[in-house]
């Protein structure tokens, strides 16, 4: 059976299009493995997150959660919206503006029993900034005036 040219043509238009899909895929698929989203605490107290998968923690580390082993890097506290909390543990040097009552995004995954474990955690910067997440977050779950 002999090849036209009109039906060789067809087989490389196919052809194009099939391997622009495959690439189209395979790019759609590495964009959304390096997605890590953000939620705060009520998010994942819901249930939002499930057990291992990575995300971004954001919110204010609670006053009087920070805990330090002497003479080692695992640190461990509690970043809270002001309507729930998850506890964190994170084992490396934190920023120098990391602090209680301050705002702070971690990067990492949650273990079975619901504890953060921090890869990453980062501190704003000054005063006036703060990670547009954090802040929409916290604006949901705004203390009230004497908390």
């Amino acid at each position: 059976m002999t090849m036209t040219p009109r039906r060789r043509r067809l087989y490389w238009v196919l052809g194009i299009l099939a391997g622009v899909a495959l690439a189209g895929t395979l790019a759609l698929q590495a964009f959304r493995s390096n997605v890590t989203f953000f939620f705060d605490p009520t998010q994942v107290s819901a249930g939002a997150v499930k057990s291992g998968q990575r995300f971004r923690l954001g919110g204010m580390v609670e006053k009087g959660s920070l805990v330090r082993q002497a003479g080692q890097l695992e640190v461990r506290f509690a970043v809270t919206d002001f309507k729930s909390t998850v506890k964190v543990r994170y084992t490396g040097v934190l920023p120098d503006l990391f602090r209680e009552g301050a705002g702070v995004v971690a990067h990492g995954r949650l273990n079975t029993d619901g504890e953060f474990i921090a890869d990453e955690v980062l501190a704003k910067h000054d005063e006036k900034y703060m990670p547009p997440e954090v802040a929409r977050s916290l604006k949901k779950g705004e203390p009230r005036s004497g908390n």
